[in-house]
């Protein structure tokens, strides 16, 4: 190998065939990432960021997206080892929740691979890669991340086995397990395989997973039941993810251990939150913002979706109890700074077929923007999972100003007619039943209403039902009505028509039949679009699915109503279009 190794190349077409790493003239490749979901070189892909923030740092990967694992695995072998290791991931959805409805039918497409065609993944896409990989090359290391390794790097509830499930190392034999959002220990871990760093140096690194043999001797750590014990006890399982959540949410979490069969899952704490320095880093990268070349224009939905959409920050406060946001990207806000979006606005011009309109210019929480506490001292010390339940916290900032200046910035740019907001918002940001809640609270839903929706502002209050809210950690629904007011005073004064849509959960944790009835008879929704109505799904890692699993609220250990029958659950939806009186 030669001996300018470690120099960045010129950015290059990640390759994804032997023919086109021969075309590069490599001779190795240090990296070959393995994924459920067709190539897109686009920020608002795991895939895509990983490998260009790694070949910004020097390293030569490929990329080989959806490979055949039915076949005689050439797709698996076709570029041979990698100098440094695998990675794995499914894909930007876990690949059971891509297959499968709330319902547990089989879907008829999937929205990440070219023509939307379904079956080019397998189910437990990152159990099955990462066991071909162990097969043909053992001696190659294995890393896994992404959604599905993320959410599942611990006991979890499995909603289509309806069973327990060991942590996805366990199942899977990987080497190691990044969590999150994985720029940085991604580049600290190629690194240190590359310089050989001693094992247990390696084990140090932050927001890592592995398992281990023996028993653990760390007497800092947070030790929690054993996978055996919570499948014998099911308020073991839930105690254990109380744990997991309060440290989840917290800006200096402990070591969590969990001891499984002859060893345990070690869960490094992750890194600190990202700096805006970081965060611009992250986006300034040399990205094509298109699909790999190799799919000859072949329509991709997933990135139909989102080719002219902007991402200004990440992390969400939150807490909604059926949400993984948090638990995958923090409940910290990260946010890029203004300099670094209106770059990326003013780049999307030169985009093939862009006409002037960003889709939507957010993110998980769209108005979570520069958000964050007034005192940062207090929110190193903080457990609380969310911000905003059961009541906004007195600390957090809630000014709509920051994001203001931005939207102002953005219209500015020649070339730029619309910038929409597709993202969900948090109405309880800047409204509560007294009205807004500061200065920049009315000029903000005025410019969201006004400016920056097509023509339909969808909200996500998800239920009526008092009781049922409080499962999910959303506000009360006299929120939603107040928002109601404020939208209709706002499009009838600006003669503007558009519609309020808001979305709602059957099936949820506590929620009833009746509570369905109720919801379809309530008079704040007269008049309004009503077909915005989502079966609960049971996802990995969400104290939601815990109560779906364990009949416990796992915050108080209370019983909790839930309705497992599937027939009876899609009647809960269904129930909603049938009976609604508006």
């Amino acid at each position: 190998m030669s001996a300018d190794i470690h120099q960045p190349e010129t950015a290059y077409m990640i390759p994804t065939s032997v023919k086109e790493v021969k075309a590069l003239g490599w001779e190795w490749i240090d990296i070959i990432i393995f994924t459920g979901d067709a190539f897109v070189d686009h920020p608002s892909f795991g895939t895509a960021v990983i490998a260009r923030y790694l070949q910004k740092a020097g390293y030569r990967v490929a990329v080989v997206p959806q490979p055949n694992w039915r076949d005689d695995l050439r797709d698996f072998r076709k570029l041979g080892a990698p100098r440094l290791y695998f990675g794995v991931n499914a894909g930007a959805m876990d690949s059971m929740v891509n297959h499968y409805t709330a319902s547990k039918r089989l879907r008829s497409d999937d929205a990440y691979t070219p023509g939307g065609k379904a079956g080019q993944r397998p189910d437990y896409a990152v159990t099955v890669y990462t066991g071909i990989l162990k097969r043909l090359y053992p001696e190659i290391p294995v890393v896994i991340g992404g959604i599905e390794a993320s959410l599942r790097r611990l006991t979890h509830y499995d909603y289509w086995k309806d069973d327990l499930m060991p942590s996805v190392l366990v199942a899977s034999g990987a080497d190691w397990l990044c969590y999150g959002m994985g720029e940085r220990p991604m580049l600290e871990l190629t690194r240190a395989i590359e310089a050989g760093r001693n094992l247990s140096d390696m084990r140090k690194i932050p927001q890592l997973a592995f398992f281990m043999t023996g028993k653990c001797r760390d007497k800092d750590a947070l030790v929690l039941h054993s996978y055996e014990e919570c499948r014998e006890d099911r308020k073991a399982f839930a105690e254990n993810f109380h744990l997991i959540e309060t440290h989840a949410n917290m800006l200096h979490p402990s070591v969590i251990i969990e001891p499984v069969a002859d060893g345990y899952v070690r869960v490094n704490p992750p890194y600190p939150p990202a700096s805006q320095e970081e965060m611009d880093s992250f986006w300034d990268l040399p990205f094509t913002k298109q699909p790999h070349p190799r799919y000859k224009g072949k329509h991709i939905p997933a990135y139909e979706m989102i080719k002219f959409s902007i991402n200004t920050h990440r992390g969400c406060f939150g807490g909604c109890n059926f949400c993984t946001i948090a638990a995958h990207q923090g409940k910290f806000i990260q946010s890029r700074s203004e300099d670094s979006i209106v770059r990326e606005a003013e780049e999307m011009r030169s985009l093939p077929g862009f006409a002037g309109n960003i889709s939507d210019l957010g993110a998980p929480t769209a108005n979570m923007y520069g958000m964050k506490g007034r005192d940062e001292k207090l929110c190193a010390v903080c457990r609380r999972k969310s911000c905003l339940f059961p009541s906004p916290c007195r600390n957090l900032d809630r000014s709509h100003d920051r994001l203001l200046r931005l939207y102002a910035r953005i219209a500015s740019i020649k070339g730029i007619r619309h910038a929409y907001i597709g993202s969900g918002i948090r109405y309880d940001l800047f409204l509560d039943e007294n009205g807004f809640v500061d200065s920049s609270s009315c000029p903000y839903l005025k410019e969201l209403i006004l400016e920056h929706t097509s023509g339909r502002l969808k909200v996500a209050p998800e239920h009526t039902e008092e009781h049922v809210l409080k499962y999910m950690a959303k506000p009360s629904f006299r929120l939603f009505i107040r928002l109601r007011k404020e939208f209709d005073r706002i499009t009838a004064a600006g003669g503007r028509h558009c519609s309020l849509v808001p979305y709602f959960i059957s099936g949820h944790p506590g929620c009833t039949m009746r509570d369905m009835e109720r919801l379809s008879r309530n008079p704040a929704l007269k008049g309004l679009y009503m077909d915005q109505v989502q079966d609960f799904t049971p996802t990995p890692m969400t104290t939601s699915s815990v109560m779906y699993y364990t009949g416990l609220d796992p915050r108080t250990m209370e019983k909790v109503f839930v309705e497992r029958d599937i027939e009876r659950k899609r009647s809960q939806k269904s129930f909603f279009f049938k009976k609604k009186l508006y």
